[in-house]
């Protein structure tokens, strides 16, 4: 004998299912439609979750063109430092004497009793 747990139960026979019927709108007690509160509750979330992410798209906008602009500020600032570091030499190697001597003399300078001498008719050597 076989035990209930062990028995094959027979399969269920085939039910043919009939296609549903569209749902019709439900009518009120005066015959107009019920309103859908559960649909008209999503439509407001939805413009409210709208207007909530148009009134962000300002402010995003300015963060991102602000982050942009310090971008170019700080490499501006970084130019303009190595630029001061480089005229800062120059400031300390014109305060030796001979090397404002030899920037006097490059500019066409002489020292008082000097002769200055002009030669034409050389080839120019610097260009």
């Amino acid at each position: 004998m076989a035990s209930a747990r062990t028995a094959r139960q027979a399969p269920a026979p085939a039910r043919h299912e009939r296609p549903r019927p569209r749902p019709q709108a439900v009518r009120g007690p005066v015959g107009g439609t019920v309103i859908r509160w559960d649909r008209v509750g999503r439509f407001v979330i939805g413009c409210i979750f709208i207007a909530v992410f148009a009134l962000y798209i300002r402010p995003l906008w300015s963060v991102f063109s602000t982050r942009g602009e310090a971008a170019k500020r700080s490499a501006e600032v970084s130019r303009l430092a190595g630029e001061q570091r480089a005229l800062d030499a120059r400031i300390k190697a014109l305060r030796d004497p001979s090397a404002l001597e030899s920037e006097a003399r490059s500019l066409g300078m002489v020292r008082p009793g000097e002769r200055a001498y002009v030669i034409n008719g050389l080839r120019d050597t610097q260009k």
